[in-house]
């Protein structure tokens, strides 16, 4: 039974993360979550924690409120396709799922940016494509800090 391909429980099993992950983002990417959107609520919830703001400062809040929304989030998926990629490829190196998991996370965030410069109050910016890989490789860095720490094994997968 070992010599036998996965079948589809597993194949669910090491990608439904990557899929969640992409349709939160496919979510989040729409007309509703647009900044000015999403403006009047986190401050609500900023101001009820810090109390108020002026409005100048709460622009520069709010966007980086959202810059580190991206890096989080797309740092998340990055993790996903780390994480799906590690699973698929029992005999593959660290690095070069580390590498997969990015390119997945920049073709899903260039694909995320092109959909946003159609949307009327949402910009497809390369920054933020920029933004959203070094999330994901900042997560892939950590969760190779992670294993070296707790189980060194890990990384050291036979060829």
């Amino acid at each position: 039974m070992s010599n036998s391909a996965p079948g589809r429980r597993f194949w669910i099993k090491a990608w439904w993360p990557v899929g969640l992950m992409v349709a939160l983002i496919a979510v989040s990417s729409s007309r509703t979550f647009g900044a000015n959107e999403t403006s009047g609520p986190l401050r609500w919830l900023w101001q009820s924690v810090f109390g108020p703001v002026t409005n100048p400062q709460w622009g520069l809040i709010h966007f980086f409120i959202r810059k580190t929304g991206h890096f989080l989030g797309y740092g998340t998926l990055g993790l996903a396709w780390l994480r799906a990629w590690w699973l698929t490829f029992p005999r593959s190196r660290f690095w070069s799922d580390a590498m997969l998991a990015v390119l997945g996370t920049a073709l899903v965030a260039s694909s995320d940016e092109l959909h946003q410069h159609f949307l009327p109050n949402r910009t497809g910016s390369p920054y933020d494509v920029l933004l959203d890989c070094c999330g994901a490789m900042f997560m892939c860095l950590v969760a190779y800090g992670v294993a070296r720490l707790a189980r060194p094994q890990w990384l050291r997968r036979a060829r």
